[in-house]
């Protein structure tokens, strides 16, 4: 396992040695990256993440589990991007009207 042993100030060349502790998004890829800042950017609301990332909203919310999983943070079970428990009446009732795809009510109802 590799470990940060120097850091260093670019403008003034202050080094400093030793052993230091990365923190965990520090070895995020550049796509985790950027799911994380879109995720930031849209303060958690899945279908703005998913516009904001040019793919559906099942797609970001698997992005966005798989990112977690990376990080080794568990998804709570039951909630949708706000926080609140899933109304699965209400679920049904936006997929028959019309406002929700198959997969984005299979995802919420999951």
């Amino acid at each position: 396992m590799l470990h940060v042993t120097r850091l260093g100030c670019d403008s003034c060349g202050t080094e400093l040695s030793g052993r230091f502790a990365a923190c965990a998004y520090c070895s995020l890829s550049a796509q985790d990256r950027k799911i994380l800042s879109a995720f930031l950017v849209s303060r958690g609301n899945m279908k703005v993440l998913a516009r904001e990332l040019g793919v559906s909203y099942p797609t970001a919310r698997l992005r966005y589990a798989e990112l977690l999983g990376r990080l080794g943070i568990e998804e709570v079970g039951g909630l949708h991007a706000d926080n609140e428990p899933v109304d699965r009446e209400d679920v049904l009732r936006r997929l028959a009207a019309g406002e929700l795809d198959l997969d984005e009510a299979t995802e919420l109802l999951s």
